[in-house]
């Protein structure tokens, strides 16, 4: 059975619901409240900026920004969706803030006018889980990170400030009470929910959820869906045998084959679970012929194959 909405949280249905212009409104909804902007600091307007920032490390290859955009003071925000917790995490996420606010500058005459730049990372995972004595964590759901000076406590230096929201973290159950827990539970369930529930019954969350209803995906996004799940599912089965082989093995060289490894393993159960979504029916020897394959392009070139095949054997001539 598909499911009724798609999940929030991969780089297709996250740019569908808050990458478009004619449903800015939602990014302004979210960055308001994420950022905790009232009155005048709120954000009434917002300009999508083109283009992405991207660090060439193949480990970060799921750590992309998602979207950018500037508001009419020419404020900036750096929002992105962080799905696998990688290595250098937070080192690129200070990165591609810093770059966002470099980029302003194209000559030393113009800094006086450089605006502030603000960071906004939601992750499916906590990159703080330290707790104290009383079992709570040190640091909230949604924090907010800015300078500070060390001996008196003052902060300042505004221009770069950071906002991460812990999806882990949430734990109002069904029942959020606040605009952020709200937005917490949305990323959270709402793949799981087959018609709009209550708490979610509201603007901006509706349209929100609305947004990701696979009903109104053509066959085109409905194939870039399918191939934003199997990058996910794909990176996940990379780190997740890196990481034992590295474990295990202790050496360098342990890692970079845990990774190919690791990949092609994704790759493999990515390939099996299309096959069966297809209806096709795969032989002893077509299994064989899979289970021994681990060469990643010929095995992106099957899955791509799935797509228009009739048959196992189509998809792997």
């Amino acid at each position: 059975m598909h499911a009724v909405f798609a999940d929030p949280k991969t780089a297709f249905v996250f740019k569908r619901i808050f990458g478009v212009e004619a449903r800015k409104s939602l990014l302004i909804a979210l960055l308001n409240h994420l950022l905790e902007f009232e009155d005048d600091r709120r954000i009434v307007d917002v300009q999508h900026l083109t283009g992405e920032q991207h660090v060439d490390v193949a480990e970060l290859k799921l750590s992309i920004v998602d979207v950018k955009c500037t508001d009419a003071t020419g404020r900036r925000f750096v929002v992105e969706m962080q799905v696998l917790n990688v290595e250098g995490f937070e080192k690129r996420v200070v990165y591609n803030t810093s770059k966002a606010y470099v980029m302003q500058l194209r000559n030393a005459e113009e800094s006086p006018t450089l605006c502030d730049v603000f960071g906004v990372t939601i992750c499916n995972f906590n990159p703080w889980s330290e707790k104290d004595e009383q079992g709570r964590y040190k640091v909230p759901m949604l924090s907010r990170w800015r300078m500070q000076e060390q001996h008196s406590g003052e902060r300042g230096l505004p221009q770069v400030q950071y906002a991460f929201l812990e999806l882990p973290k949430y734990n109002a159950g069904s029942a959020p009470t606040t605009l952020v827990e709200t937005w917490a539970y949305f990323f959270r369930e709402a793949r799981n929910q087959r018609v709009v529930p209550p708490v979610l019954a509201d603007t901006p969350f509706r349209e929100a959820l609305e947004v990701s209803r696979t009903a109104g995906f053509t066959p085109q996004e409905w194939e870039a869906w399918e191939r934003a799940k199997m990058a996910e599912q794909n990176a996940r089965g990379a780190l997740a045998l890196e990481r034992q082989e590295g474990r295990a093995e202790g050496r360098v060289e342990g890692r970079v084959e845990g990774r190919v490894e690791g990949e092609a393993a994704g790759k493999r159960g990515t390939l099996l679970r299309l096959l069966m979504r297809r209806g096709l029916d795969v032989s002893e020897g077509e299994r064989a012929i899979i289970d021994a394959c681990g060469d990643v392009p010929t095995l992106d070139r099957w899955c791509e194959n799935v797509l228009d095949a009739k048959s196992c054997r189509e998809v792997l001539t």
